[in-house]
This record gives structure tokens, sequence and C-alpha cells, in this order.
């Protein structure tokens, strides 16, 4: 396999990268073996619905970018303190996930820095029974991507705030539940150990020497992130049909929203509770159907909504805020 080593931190880009050079492989090429970093960013599932996985406001608040790739599996948190990974070539006619294919030469470079990690479950990497790295694959057109990230030396905090995450996988009372299944490689390496000597022990196990990127290939890259991994279409629309549910108690009363979601555009609003309300709800429900799923998309619908006629006694800017923010 050929390497290459990308310089960008930006995940729209470095997701359109791998998607483009899968594109681009040809049949009688050997593979590739990438090294990359994101900055701080969420990475969710081909197949998962993006309001459900993260923390919005955390989100927000932190200017996060979230960005969905094209392979299965969860979400998860990056930033500088992971070191990710892709392997892709031509499948031959394999027609099945293999993970420890992939991984076993991982495991090979981490155990030149010490640290004993072993395959777990379908896709983890373990290391003194605690998880240091996932994986996710994808079998397109005869050819295989497998990717996944190194856990280096991640900041775990972050990771709790961003991601709703499965309390079956990681938590469940917060940081301390992450911290006691998941775990930096830093705390298993040699002392003297480097991210930089990760990186060379990975090229010498995973590639026989280094690749090229071409010009055309990082303006197709470049083009298809505007395009596609920097859109809310893909990274939020895209998502499998679900419904968002808002709740929460006000001093006058309940109030249950919720919204059914297909392809990114409210299909169906109904709201409920044990409020009080001059007019007929139907005429607030109806202003958010055909809207895009999005807070800005929302605030527009409900522009000059008289809040005190549906919601007796509300402040209308709280309920302004409730109704738009995702």
């Amino acid at each position: 396999m050929q390497s290459l080593s990308l310089t960008s931190t930006d995940p729209a880009f470095n997701l359109a990268l791998e998607e483009c050079l899968l594109q681009w492989l040809p049949a009688d090429h050997p593979g590739l073996f990438l090294l990359w970093q994101n900055a701080p960013s969420v990475i969710v599932g081909r197949h998962q619905v993006t309001l459900d996985e993260i923390d919005s406001d955390f989100v927000r608040r932190r200017g996060l970018p979230v960005v969905r790739r094209m392979t299965g599996g969860g979400a998860v948190y990056h930033d500088l303190g992971n070191l990710n990974f892709s392997f892709m070539e031509n499948a031959h006619g394999r027609k099945t996930v293999d993970f420890a294919r992939y991984l076993r030469p991982v495991c090979e470079a981490l155990a030149e820095l010490g640290v004993r990690a072993s395959l777990s479950g379908r896709n983890d990497l373990e290391a003194g029974g605690r998880k240091i790295s996932g994986s996710a694959q994808s079998l397109r057109q005869g050819r295989i991507l497998h990717h996944g990230t190194l856990l280096v030396s991640l900041d775990f905090g972050e990771l709790v705030q961003a991601l709703h995450v499965d309390p079956d996988k990681i938590r469940s009372k917060g940081i301390a539940s992450v911290r006691s299944r998941v775990a930096n490689i830093s705390e298993f390496w040699t002392p003297g150990s480097s991210m930089e000597g990760l990186r060379a022990a990975l090229l010498r196990r995973c590639a026989d020497g280094a690749g090229q990127l071409e010009p055309e290939v990082l303006q197709a890259a470049e083009e298809l992130a505007e395009r596609k991994y920097r859109s809310w279409d893909w990274n939020y629309g895209a998502s499998p049909p679900f419904t968002l549910q808002r709740r929460e108690r006000f001093p006058w009363g309940l109030v249950d929203w919720r919204l059914d979601v297909r392809d990114g555009i409210v299909r169906d609003c109904r709201i409920c509770g044990d409020f009080f309300a001059a007019a007929d709800l139907s005429g607030l429900e109806g202003r958010l159907r055909g809207v895009p799923c999005r807070s800005a998309a929302l605030a527009g619908a409900l522009k000059g909504v008289p809040w005190q006629e549906y919601f007796s006694q509300c402040e209308p800017q709280r309920m302004e805020h409730f109704f738009t923010t995702l």
C-alpha cells in the first residue's frame, strides 16, 4: 500500500478526500493508507439521526462542525488528540466485512510503542480492558474503505458534552463512566513515546511507500466538501426518518412538542399538554409543516406568532426559544 499523510484538519475536506480517493482508485492500484487528524468536531455515522447524537446547545456554543461520514457505526468526537487512519483498496471479489485484516497491522504498530492492543467485539481495539480505537468499514463499487480513530490524548470532557452517548456503550453518569470504559493510548505506551512515533510505526506496518496526491483530486475533494460535507442537507437532512420531541413544564403548564421529520423536512407537527389556549393549535402546527428541521427555518416560519393566544400567560420570547432551538 501507498501512504498519504494529510495536512488538513478540516473534517469536511478530509471526509470528502476519502470519498474522492475511493472513487479514483484504479483497478490495479496496490491500495492507500492515510493518516489524518481533525480539528474539534463531531462525526456521525451514515445511518444516524444527527439531532439524536449531539448536544446541539454545546455544539453550537463551541462552534463544532458536525459532519456525516459515508460509513455506518456510531457518532464520535474528534480533536487533535485523535489520530485517524484509512485503508482503501480494491476488494478483488471479497464481499464480507473483515475488520481484523486491517486492525492487525495497527495492533503491531501499537506494540512497537509498548501498547498491548487486541480486537474487541465487532470493530474496536482495547488495551487494559478499555477501548482505545473504533473503526467503520464500507464496500462500494468493488472497493473497500476501512477507517478508524486512535484515541491518543483525547479530551474526554469535551466528548461527554458534545455527544448524546448511548449509556449501554459509554456512559451512564458523565465523565467518570467514560474514563472507566475508554482510554487514551498515552496511558499505556512506553515513556518517551509520542504522536509522531505512533505515526512512524503505523507507516512502517501499514504501507510500503509514500504516495502522492494529484492536484485534480485535491480540487475535486474541495468541491465535494463544499457541495456535500459542509451542507445541512447531508449532515442533518440525510438522517433517517425520525420524531423530534421537546417537553418542558412552564409555570402555567406543560408543553409537549413533536415533529415528524423525513428527508430533513417537517412532515407533521403535534403540540399537546395541560396548558390553556384561546386559539386553535392547528394554526401553529400548520406553520411548521413542510419547513426544514433547522433552527433558522423554524424561526422564520414562526415569525409573528401571537404566542399568548396559544399559551395563556406565557413569555413570548421564551416560547420562541422553546420552539426554535434544536
